[in-house]
Formats: structure tokens, C-alpha cells, sequence
């Protein structure tokens, strides 16, 4: 059943109660300094920040914690644990002769799964191709270096969209590729609605996410530790792995948390590349909220995402204590 949005009174509050803190907090600041400061022009985007990303917060925590009547429960997250939670319910309702069918989903456990594990192989696929064109490209010998690096960023000024519908002409059964091995004598493949089509579709969209985190350390990193290293008597393989790969290990945890986030949490391009048949953890939020219209699970869902991928990056910050990894150029 659909669920209308019913914003709860303390939200209007709460924003109107923030709104004044800083209009009077900018008013003191200003009185106490005679002027102001160029530190104040950050005030749009502060107020940005806490309308469109504090308070969406606030509000998923809310609905994970509440029920259609806006009472405090936690079967939201019992839900994920057991997808048959609801159902379970009303079987021990009926009675102990229907006490027989209760048993525990493992519906959403199960897709949890199975969007960290093609979460994980995309995250490795990227860094086993990202990792050679950033050093390739970052090679000061190569004068076709900053070519390829707008060649990586060209696709990226086109809509994430229609990239991926773009691999849809290639993979489907009447698409290029299956016309060629016809063409060539051979049966076609099925090269649509599986996983690897879902995984290809990733990797494809998520590379240049771990390319470029890796081409910025490569290129900050001071050329005379090189120079140094084979003075010294190390050959090209030894100066790379006691020189250049820990000096760029900042570049690869920032890639791969730029890759293994976004892509837990993908749901275009299981739709699209794996025509149904394969289910990521984003389509199941989505489904809780469009489809179900269940604002309450869907947000359950979400707020155990959002946990998950704060424990994953605080692991993966351990390695990068300052944030050196750079980012996109």
C-alpha cells in the first residue's frame, strides 16, 4: 500500500529553528568584528549542506525508527533481518496451527550479499585496469600521457544514463557484437540480463573513479625519489614496488572508496544490463519506497547502508590518515 509523505511537525521546527541560529549567529559575528568576513560567503553553502543533506538525514533516521502511525518501533529493522517479518506476524496471529509456516526470509541478507560481493569484484577489476593507465598516463617519458587523460574524461560529460543504455546496442541479441560473430560463422552469446553484463556496466561507469584518485598521487609524487632509488642501485621493478606503489597508496583508498561505494549501492544498472534478473541493494530501497510505497522499511534500509559505508570508509581511512588519495582532476 502506497504511503503519503507526512512530514512530522518538529521537521518545520527544526528548519525554522536553524534558519534563525544562523541569521542571528551571522548578526553577532558581524557586531563583534565591525565587518564582514570572507569566512560569511561560505553561509550558502553551509545552509546547502544542512537543508539537503543534515536534515534528509534526520529525517531517514526518523522513519527508520517510526511506524505508518508515526509510533517509535524498530520492526523496520527486523525486516531486513527477516524479510518475512510482516507475514511471520500475521501467521502467529492466527493461531499455533499456522504456526508451522513461520520461517525466516532471507531476502534482504541475501541481496545485501550480493551487492558487497559485485561490489568487491568490481572494486578489483577497476584497480587491476585502473592502476596501469594511471601509471601509463602519469609516465613523464609518455607524451601521449595528458591525451589519455582527456580521453578518460570525455565520457564523463556524457549522462551516466545513456552510457549505460549505450552498452544495450552492444550486448543485446540483435546488438553489434552478436552481429558480428554471426557475421563471422559463429552462434551469438548472451551477453544481456546476467551478471557479467551487470558487472561490465560498473566497471565501465566506476574507472575512471579509480584512474584518476591514482594518476593524481603518481603525479605529485616527487620524481628525484626515483632518481634516488636507481642511484642507489635499484632496477625498474624494485623502485616500483619500494618507491612508487607505497608512495600511491593515498590514490588507490581514495579510488577505491569512490568505486566500492557507489557501486553497493547502484540500481540503474541492474535494471537496465540485468533486465530484472539480478537484484542490487539500491533496488531494493528503491523498490521499498516506489514500488511499495513503505517509507519506513525503505528508510531502515538506508540508514544500515549508511552505516555500513561509514564503518567501510573509516577502515579505509586507517590507510590514508590525512586524505592524500587526491580525487578527480
Amino acid at each position: 500500500m502506497s504511503q503519503s509523505l507526512n512530514l512530522p511537525g518538529w521537521v518545520f521546527w527544526l528548519l525554522g529553528l536553524m534558519l534563525l541560529g544562523m541569521v542571528l549567529l551571522a548578526l553577532v559575528a558581524v557586531r563583534r568584528t565591525n565587518g564582514i568576513k570572507r569566512s560569511y560567503f561560505s553561509a550558502p553553502y553551509t545552509l546547502w549542506m544542512v537543508l539537503f543533506t543534515v536534515v534528509p538525514v534526520l529525517l531517514i533516521a526518523y522513519y527508520s525508527l517510526t511506524d505508518a502511525n508515526g509510533a517509535f518501533t524498530l520492526d523496520n529493522f527486523k525486516n531486513f533481518w527477516d524479510s518475512n517479518y510482516s507475514v511471520n506476524q500475521l501467521y502467529a496471529q492466527m493461531g499455533p496451527e499456522y504456526a508451522v509456516l513461520i520461517q525466516r526470509g532471507t531476502v534482504n541478507i541475501g541481496i545485501l550479499a550480493y551487492s558487497l560481493w559485485m561490489a568487491l569484484l568490481c572494486t578489483v577489476i577497476c584497480l587491476a585496469l585502473g592502476y596501469p593507465a594511471a601509471y601509463f598516463m602519469a609516465d613523464r617519458e609518455i607524451k601521449i600521457g595528458s591525451t589519455l587523460v582527456v580521453l578518460f574524461i570525455i565520457p564523463m560529460w556524457m549522462n551516466f544514463l545513456l552510457r549505460t543504455v549505450a552498452w544495450m546496442t552492444l550486448l543485446e541479441d540483435q546488438g553489434l557484437i552478436n552481429g558480428l560473430l554471426k557475421a563471422l560463422g559463429l552462434h551469438g552469446a548472451q551477453l544481456m540480463y546476467n551478471d557479467g553484463a551487470v558487472l561490465l556496466g560498473m566497471v565501465y561507469n566506476f574507472l575512471p573513479f579509480m584512474v584518476f584518485p591514482i594518476y593524481t598521487s603518481l603525479t605529485k609524487m616527487d620524481s628525484r625519489l626515483l632518481e634516488a632509488a636507481q642511484d642507489l642501485g635499484a632496477d625498474h621493478l624494485r623502485t616500483f614496488w619500494r618507491v612508487t606503489a607505497p608512495l600511491s597508496v593515498p590514490g588507490v583508498i581514495s579510488g577505491i572508496s569512490m568505486v566500492f561505494m557507489p557501486s553497493v549501492t547502484t540500481f540503474f544498472i541492474p535494471r537496465i544490463l540485468g533486465g530484472g534478473n539480478t537484484m542490487m541493494f539500491g533496488d531494493l530501497i528503491e523498490n521499498r519506497f516506489l514500488t511499495e510505497g513503505n517509507w519506513n522499511v525503505g528508510s531502515a534500509l538506508s540508514l544500515i547502508m549508511m552505516i555500513l559505508i561509514l564503518i567501510s570508509l573509516s577502515v579505509l581511512r586507517k590507510a590514508d590518515p590525512e586524505g592524500e588519495g587526491g580525487g578527480i582532476v
